[in-house]
């Protein structure tokens, strides 16, 4: 008998994943049109994202779902082959 585990609050549709990406890219880029330095709009974006997923999960939920972020960034989870 298989048994169903819940899935991560943190998993979202991967459309859905998709259009958020291409919104938070466009305004990235408008940012960076606007002047802003490209490592500022980053650290703007984290802190967002990391200040949404604590209001919506909770710190705990977000801090154990960023444990996995090291592995991920060092085999190449975020690298898009693009390099500046």
């Amino acid at each position: 008998m298989q048994t169903e585990t819940a899935p991560s609050p943190f998993e979202a549709d991967i459309d859905d994943k998709r259009a958020a990406l291409g919104y938070v890219s466009e305004a990235f880029a408008e940012g960076c049109l606007d002047g802003l330095d490209g490592d500022c709009m980053a650290q703007a974006a984290l802190f967002a994202a990391f200040q949404e997923l604590v209001t919506t999960y909770g710190e705990e939920a977000t801090a154990s779902y960023a444990e996995g972020f090291p592995e991920r960034i060092r085999a190449g989870g975020f690298t898009t082959g693009l390099q500046h």
